[in-house]
């Protein structure tokens, strides 16, 4: 079974918002792109908006998907969905977790899931959005 996700790519002046999996979950420690799987019959920017309000009480405007794929670790295969989104508010962690803002050229630096590899690849090579 796949499991289904969507992540919210959410830059300012250059930077991006990342937070960091908690522990107790699968890939915990890891930086990622806020956001989670999709409920039954929700829409890919309806669960974003809902996941977003959850972990960082703000709400989002989905924009653009950037970059979409799968990827099979060894317990379960991912297929995962990045949208460009714009904040409405100002974003506080939720959950406990931390979160970052974090310049382009230094994402690479922080420690993704594998999935997160080419995205993460591109936007750190690309100049804009």
């Amino acid at each position: 079974m796949t499991v289904v996700v969507v992540a919210a790519v959410i830059e300012d002046a250059h930077r991006f918002l990342v937070t960091r999996r908690p522990p107790g979950v699968h890939l915990a420690g890891l930086w990622e792109f806020p956001g989670g799987k999709i409920d039954p019959d929700e829409s890919h920017a309806a669960a974003l908006t809902r996941e977003i309000r959850e972990e960082l009480g703000v709400g989002i405007e989905v924009g653009d998907l950037a970059y979409e794929t799968t990827h099979t670790y060894p317990d379960r295969t991912v297929a995962l969905y990045f949208y460009r989104c714009t904040l409405l508010g100002v974003p506080v962690p939720q959950l406990g977790q931390d979160m970052r803002w974090v310049a382009r050229a230094d994402l690479p630096s922080l420690g993704f899931p594998p999935a997160d590899n080419e995205l993460i690849t591109r936007l750190a090579r690309s100049e804009s959005r």
